[in-house]
Parts: structure tokens; sequence; C-alpha cells
């Protein structure tokens, strides 16, 4: 992998914050690739699905749901998940202090493409490539054996701490959603599980973005379109800004945060384990004129070193493999060298291709 960037790195948030009243043009996108805000979202059909999931767990009429969730849209919201609302708060709140540290603190955790871990604006090594309006921070929480909390930032006072128990407490979500997933596609509960390399073979990391005010939001996109490499993703969204858009057939759905919901998105490796049945779908961040947005996404993903392809009791003789089976390693290096390219990362591993 590339041990530098091929560019100099610039904050956005300090390009926001010198008060440029153009998008400059790297990061101005191509016309096609550009926000499209729909008029009319009134309808049910048009918002992503909001599971009890107190309800999901003693009902079994609820796998169902969760099923048609992840057919449908490959997004849900959660709500009575059994994260404490207090620590949402709290680690969301302490991520938007560490952003609005000044940079020279913050570049003390600079990052570089090798392992992504720490502080940045880029995703892919393309040089000269169209840019997306965000900061970041990235890090690695699991295995523990490449975790490393002195990489983690120490200011403001308790981040760390807040990131170990939110780790943990989503942690043990993500293992007993991924049950309710391998239920909901008439598996035993332990088979994605053990599909994925088993739960002491996990790989998870945490993903804080900053989305500053933008001049002219209708020419960039706070993230560009793409579907999650990993496993399954949880978000928890900022609780008064949108900005996390879903593909829905030929539209872009806006996704509205219900108090204290966290949001669940199928990531490509359940696309490939479920064989296509469950759906990662692309979506895109847009951004606005008026106010920063800060949102914090968990990765849940497969041991890093087998192959992940589709589950062979998930195939059938007028459904055969779709998808060639490939390790997680190499397959999470494309979007690290490419950046996000909407589904074509998923569609270039059809056994047909």
């Amino acid at each position: 992998m590339v041990a530098s960037w091929p560019e100099p790195i610039v904050s956005v948030q300090a390009l926001s914050q010198s008060g440029v009243t153009t998008v400059p043009n790297r990061y101005v996108k191509p016309a096609h690739q550009r926000p499209v805000y729909n008029s009319d979202q009134s309808g049910l059909d048009m918002e992503i699905p909001v599971l009890d999931m107190s309800d999901v767990w003693r009902n079994p009429e609820g796998l169902k749901r969760v099923r048609k969730a992840c057919e449908e849209w490959g997004f849900f919201q959660m709500v009575n998940h059994g994260v404490d609302h207090g620590l949402m708060e709290r680690v969301r709140g302490a991520w938007r202090e560490f952003f609005d540290l000044p940079l020279e603190v913050k570049r003390k955790y600079a990052n570089s493409p090798d392992t992504y871990e720490g502080y940045g604006s880029k995703i892919g090594v393309v040089k000269d490539a169209k840019l997306d309006w965000s900061d970041y921070f990235f890090l690695n929480y699991l295995p523990s054996s490449i975790r490393n909390p002195f990489k983690w930032p120490s200011q403001p006072p308790k981040i760390r701490e807040l990131i170990e128990q939110y780790g943990e407490e989503v942690r043990k979500l993500c293992e007993r959603l991924v049950e309710t997933l391998s239920e909901s596609l008439d598996l035993q509960p332990n088979h994605l599980t053990k599909a994925f390399g088993g739960v002491d073979k996990i790989g998870i990391s945490l993903k804080a973005n900053f989305y500053p005010k933008c001049p002219q939001p209708h020419f960039t996109l706070g993230l560009s379109s793409h579907s999650d490499v990993g496993g399954i993703t949880i978000v928890l969204s900022d609780e008064n800004v949108s900005g996390l858009q879903v593909r829905r057939g030929d539209c872009w759905v806006t996704v509205k945060s219900v108090p204290n919901a966290l949001i669940v998105n199928i990531g490509d490796q359940v696309q490939i384990l479920s064989n296509g049945i469950y759906k990662s779908v692309e979506h895109q961040v847009i951004v606005n004129s008026g106010m920063d947005r800060v949102s914090l996404a968990l990765f849940y993903n497969p041991r890093s070193d087998i192959p992940i392809g589709p589950v062979e009791e998930l195939l059938t003789e007028n459904r055969p493999a779709l998808y060639k089976p490939i390790r997680f390693d190499e397959y999470r290096l494309m979007i690290r060298q490419k950046g996000p390219t909407g589904k074509n990362q998923v569609d270039s591993l059809l056994a047909s291709t």
C-alpha cells in the first residue's frame, strides 16, 4: 500500500472557516454526480424502515420485517436497541469537540494511506481526484492486536474512555444483530458469525465524520456515492442536521433520523454471503450552507484473511453462486486505493464477469 498521500491534504473545515464563497474546483463534482434533492418524500415508501428491536428480538414475526428491510432497502433505523442514549450523546458531543480543536492539534494525528488511522480528509490515493467536502478521524478498535489507543485523540478529556465504552456497547449489539440477520435468512443463529471467521476474530473500526458548512452545497458532496465494503455498519447520526442519502431506484432518499435511533447499513460482505438476497445499497452524504454536521460510523467486519463467498445453504439450482470469493483484506484495499466508486467494487466480483 502507498505510504504517503500523492498530494498535500487540506482540512475542509479550515477551508470552510476561511470564508470562501465558492467551492474550489477540486471539490466540484461532475454534473451527473452532484446532489439530488427530492422535493416530495412524504410517502412511507420513501422512508427507510424503522424497526423496534425489542419487538424484533421477542417476536418471530420481527425477523420478517428485518428481512424485508434488508432485501428492499439495505438500510433501517433501530430503536430500543440497547445502547445507552446518554452514552450516544456524550460520544457524539466529544467528537464534535475534537473537530472544534485548533487545526495544529488535530494535525498531530494526521493519517497516511497505509492504515488510514488518524485525522484526514481524503479517501483513495488517485492523484487529482475530485474530493469530498468532509474531514474524518479513523481508528481501529478490534482485533486488539491492531488497536493502538495512543493513536486515538487525547482531547477533549475522556474521549478515549467514551470511544472504549461506545465501542463495547455497539460490539455487543452487532453480535446480536448478525445473529438476527442469520436467522432472518433461515440459517442457524451462529451461521453468519462463523462465516465472518468467529466472534473472536471480528474486525471493528470507527470513523468520525465532520461535514463543514459549504458555500455551494449543490456542487459537491460530503461523501461520494458508495456501498460499504464491510459486514454491517452502525451509524450514529447528527441529532439536528440531515445529510445521509440512500439510493432508492432512480431517487435519493434523505434519511430523517429518529430520536435515539441507530442506523444499520448492510455492507458488501453480507450481500456476498447472502448471495445477493440482502443488498448493500449505494448511499452518499449531502452538505448544506448553514450548519456543520457530525456522525459516527462503526464498521463490523469479517476476519480479514479468510475467503468470503456465498453461503452454501443459500445456493440453489436456480440461484447458483453470484460472487467469487475474496479475502476481506484484498477487498478493502480497493476502496483505500480508488476511493468511493458506487457499486463498482462488489459488482466486480460477479461470477459472470
